[in-house]
């Protein structure tokens, strides 16, 4: 469903990071280093805390550029967080079910066996999303809501809301384990931003879905088939939260069909806050990670400080009217 082309004040957020998105976010960025470096001291630049933002930033990350993917076509995917843990249960369900003589290669495959058959769980929920969305034409908000209640329906149904945990080595390294003092996660997360990046901006498929964000109605008559392009993203869209399933249960030792569930919102707020603009057309991976770096450094840095955590989520809510609002102060001062 396409919003009407009149610049609302959530949409001029958009527009305004996009033409400066890295150099207003970095502007931001260094003004919150500054003021945390002054409160927190050398805390804050150690490689501890440095280390530690790195270690959770990947799951949040990957999770908003499954949610900016959507985003960019106009639409919406609430179900990122609920096949993400889906898909992680299925993992871990498979992950602790030893098959005889499971040992050496046939060990390995069967852990490679478990994250596939993930992956295939999460790119089933983005088939469905994607058909009723493009070929059944419903809105994205309601599809997307329904496969979320669906797959948490029957992630609990299954578990009955219990933990599976006891992974093997492999698996707990890649949310744990370093390479040279850089979390793997976080390279996890790069494997994503940078495919990612070069299919939205150098591919015909990527053009496409600016296009379909913009005006999908004009990009259906001008010879594009766009609910074969929408399937595809949608499907996009749910394998990447896969691929945070693999992260986070990885990082948990653990899969629960509750994991990350206010992540939703927050993918949200960190893709709006990079200049993705939330009625589709616009937006850069580059300015997504860089709301991601502001908003998980708010994060340590309030746990440095030992102030709850429930204020961090108020403080971005603050710093995306902030943003909002700078808009409207540069048409005051020009006018």
């Amino acid at each position: 469903m396409k919003q009407p082309s009149v610049a609302s004040p959530v949409a001029r957020i958009g527009r305004f990071l996009a033409g400066g998105t890295i150099g207003t976010l970095t502007l931001l960025l260094l003004a919150l280093w500054a003021v945390f470096a002054l409160a927190i001291g050398n805390r804050f630049f150690s490689a501890s805390t440095l280390q530690s933002m790195a270690f959770q930033l990947p799951e949040l990350g990957i999770l908003s550029l499954a949610m900016m993917l959507a985003l960019l076509s106009g639409g919406l995917n609430l179900s990122i967080i609920a096949a993400a843990n889906l898909s992680g249960l299925t993992i871990a369900f498979l992950l602790t079910r030893t098959l005889p003589g499971s040992e050496g290669l046939a060990w390995v495959g069967w852990q490679v066996a478990a994250i596939a058959a993930g992956f295939a769980v999460a790119g089933l929920i983005g088939l469905v999303n994607g058909y009723v969305i493009a070929y059944l034409g419903v809105s994205p908000i309601l599809a997307t809501l329904g496969t979320m209640t669906l797959c948490k329906g029957i992630s609990i149904g299954l578990t009955r809301g219990n933990v599976i945990s006891g992974f093997p080595d492999p698996i707990i390294f890649i949310g744990n384990g370093t390479i040279y003092g850089v979390p793997f996660a976080l390279v996890v997360f790069a494997l994503c931003a940078v495919p990612v990046a070069i299919l939205l901006n150098a591919t015909p498929f990527g053009a496409k879905v600016y296009m379909i964000g913009s005006n999908e109605k004009a990009t259906r008559y001008s010879g594009v088939d766009t609910r074969a392009v929408l399937l595809k993203l949608y499907v996009l869209s749910s394998l990447l939260a896969g691929v945070a399933a693999v992260v986070m249960m990885a990082r948990f030792n653990s899969a629960n069909a509750a994991y990350g569930e206010s992540y939703l919102l927050v993918t949200i707020l960190a893709a709006v806050l990079g200049g993705v603009d939330p009625f589709g057309g616009f937006g850069k991976v580059g300015g997504l990670i860089m709301a991601l770096v502001i908003l998980q450094m708010i994060s340590s840095a309030f746990n440095l400080l030992n102030l709850s955590q429930f204020l961090t989520l108020s403080i971005w809510g603050g710093i995306l009217i902030a943003v909002a609002a700078v808009p409207h102060l540069r048409g005051l001062l020009r006018r």
